[in-house]
């Protein structure tokens, strides 16, 4: 009798310490567990985030594990289906159904039967079909917000502490708009490899060196995204 107690406490135990130290991760490769240990690690425990391309409120997202923790920020989506979706799950969070490029005006938006395709590049699109079954649902005029409007109006000018970008072809193009001389990022998670359904995508080493050269280093890579830190500011800590 008491080794069949001591068995079903020790059971108990097992259970809660894999309760204790499961972790669960939104992102497509675990890529906000990684972010989050970065914050953690820099005494940062509930960071701002902008998540450009933010496609889904939970599925495949880096900033819903920071929202769960009770984090804030704001979700960009240019998909109006998509967009709603994440403004019922996110509401303390704000919630844009804009695009981002260099100047304010309407794109085209290109929504493909495979939502994370979605994109405001044409040239993209026309990529898509050598790959595989993919194809253009609808195309639909989208407003466009430069990111400077959009920190003015959402982070009086400044900066959040996390930017999670993820828009298919326009991703160098924002990167590149960002004021490194002013308020920027502690952490950035960016997509860094172009699509490829058989694996063969190419990895965008210009984007990782420009980042570089505005005082970033390369903390992690999923192949799919690369996480980049501020050096000053990891290496300071």
């Amino acid at each position: 009798m008491i080794k069949k107690i001591l068995k079903a406490i020790l059971g108990k135990i097992l259970i809660l310490q894999k309760t204790v130290y499961r972790k669960a991760s939104y992102s497509q490769s675990g890529e906000d567990l990684i972010v989050k240990f970065v914050f953690d690690t820099l005494g940062i425990k509930k960071p701002s985030y902008l998540d450009i391309g933010a496609h889904q409120a939970y599925y495949i997202s880096n900033t819903a594990l920071f929202y769960q923790n009770g984090s804030r920020g704001v979700n960009i989506e240019p998909d109006p289906d998509l967009f709603t979706e994440i403004s019922r799950a996110r509401k303390k969070d704000v919630n844009l159904n804009y695009g981002v490029g260099e100047r304010e005006g309407v794109m085209d938006f290109y929504v493909v039967n495979v939502s994370t395709l979605n994109t405001f590049s044409k040239e993209d699109v026309e990529s898509y079909s050598e790959q595989g079954d993919y194809k253009v649902v609808k195309i639909i005029p989208v407003p466009m917000r430069t990111l400077n409007s959009i920190l003015d109006e959402c982070f009086d000018g400044g900066f959040p502490d996390f930017l999670s970008l993820d828009v298919e072809g326009m991703d160098e193009e924002i990167i590149k708009s960002i004021d490194y001389e002013g308020s920027c990022p502690t952490v950035i998670c960016v997509e860094t490899i172009s699509f490829s359904n058989s694996g063969n995508g190419v990895k965008n080493t210009s984007m990782v060196a420009f980042l570089e050269s505005k005082g970033y280093m390369v903390y992690a890579d999923t192949y799919i995204n690369t996480i980049f830190v501020r050096e000053d500011k990891w290496k300071g800590h």
